[in-house]
């Protein structure tokens, strides 16, 4: 693509947080802290962020603010000061590790299996970069693409960027995965993600994507990337940006569904034209876009917003897929959303869009047997309940078929639900935690 501007990308890192933070009013303290959460939990932003999607006269409570840079709550407050302690004692950077992998493994950094049940061997090997919960689709998670162009502060992948090896998920093994998804011709779905595929230039995206051609059982590719709104010019001015277009094309021509999984948190994220232009460029590839994020406090925790996201990016020519729950990790406390509350604010959202945007299912939790979808709040047999389904399942006899779970206000997480009536599970396979 021609064009005489040519932004070129410049990311931000903790170390960079003190002096992006005086752009706003906060006290020494306050900026502390942040930097005291910045320790712990990762940081990274990019001027394209910082200059074109924040408005820093509303700083504190911009949603794109709260979506990229660190909150004292996203920690305990006794941890926040024992890490800001540290800082300004000029602690040993081996003493201030140590106490940021300690709290680290107290906010469960690796929820639903991740580690464990979701991990496939092949020929005794464990293939510690796939995960393969649901019979039909593999996640391969490239090394190269352990990282984003910013981080979410939400992010339930919050381990794969903090720089502990044993938290991390990642293969550079490409062999490994193509002889697992040959010996298993039930994969019809292959899902490249992270991080973020998109911050591996075109070339090495290539090596990954290209294999996958040559396997006919596998008949759809999807990409998640949060690339559309953290850094359009992937797809416009970026020097490889037409290479990555092509190898769509290319994808496409092979008569397989390619799909980019995009990650919008927030309407504001849709307001540069450059977005506009990229998803424009993408669809003409004949991949589809697919939009999916998480219901997070404080961010997006509205009906209006929700409203707007899903029928801005069905204009925009996208598919609204999942609005997901907040996940048990990390910050969850901070950000989560109790499943009542969040449940009315995808109800009163649905309720205003067009049926074109209405292909969005949720809210959505992707636990331990699955995704798991909040149907609503009714009254059954006296006893109020959620009415919940499993749009995917370890087991696919799970799949789709409705139960109950006992009403809890306060519950935000599938681990906090109980069978309704007394029960000691909610179906025959799908016991409750």
């Amino acid at each position: 693509m021609s064009s005489a501007h040519h932004p070129r990308f410049r990311a931000f890192t903790p170390r960079d947080l003190e002096g992006l933070l005086r752009r706003v009013s906060l006290t020494d303290d306050q900026r502390l802290a942040l930097r005291a959460v910045s320790s712990v939990l990762p940081f990274r932003t990019n001027a394209y962020v910082v200059d074109e999607l924040i408005d820093w006269s509303a700083v504190p409570e911009d949603p794109v603010f709260r979506l990229t840079f660190p909150q004292s709550g996203m920690l305990p407050a006794p941890d926040v000061r024992r890490m800001a302690d540290l800082l300004t004692g000029d602690a040993p950077r081996a003493e201030i590790q140590r106490a940021a992998h300690e709290i680290r493994m107290r906010l469960n950094p690796h929820p639903s299996g991740q580690l464990d049940a979701n991990v496939p061997v092949h020929e005794g090997q464990r293939l510690t970069g796939l995960q393969h919960k649901y019979p039909e689709t593999v996640l391969v998670f490239p090394r190269q693409g352990q990282t984003c162009h910013a981080y979410c502060t939400y992010c339930f992948r919050w381990p794969q960027f903090v720089g502990e090896a044993d938290l991390r998920i990642a293969t550079d093994d490409i062999a490994a995965t193509d002889a697992y998804l040959r010996a298993h011709p039930e994969v019809a779905s292959v899902l490249v993600t992270g991080g973020d595929p998109l911050v591996m230039s075109t070339a090495v995206l290539r090596r990954y994507v290209e294999p996958l051609l040559a396997i006919d059982t596998v008949r759809s590719i999807r990409i998640g990337t949060k690339s559309l709104a953290f850094w359009p010019y992937r797809f416009t001015t970026d020097r490889d940006a037409d290479d990555l277009l092509r190898l769509f094309e290319e994808v496409v021509a092979s008569g397989r569904h390619l799909a980019l999984m995009a990650h919008f948190t927030h309407p504001q994220e849709l307001r540069p034209p450059v977005v506009r232009e990229a998803m424009r460029r993408v669809r003409d590839t004949g991949a589809v876009i697919r939009c999916q994020g998480p219901l997070v406090a404080g961010i997006n925790d509205s009906a209006d917003a929700w409203a707007e996201l899903w029928e801005e990016t069905t204009t925009l020519g996208a598919v609204p897929y999942y609005q997901f729950v907040e996940r048990d990790t990390g910050p969850q406390g901070y950000f989560g959303v109790p499943l009542a509350r969040g449940h009315a604010v995808f109800r009163d959202a649905y309720a205003r869009v067009s049926g074109l945007a209405r292909t969005v299912r949720g809210p959505v939790m992707s636990a331990m047997p699955g995704k798991v979808c909040v149907d609503g709040v009714a009254e059954v047999a006296g006893e109020r309940v959620f009415v919940l389904h499993l749009i995917q399942a370890r087991d696919p006899g799970l799949v789709d078929r409705p139960f109950f779970a006992a009403y809890d206000e306060g519950a935000t997480w599938w681990t906090d639900l109980k069978p309704a009536f007394g029960a000691s599970r909610f179906l025959p396979g799908l016991e409750p935690g």
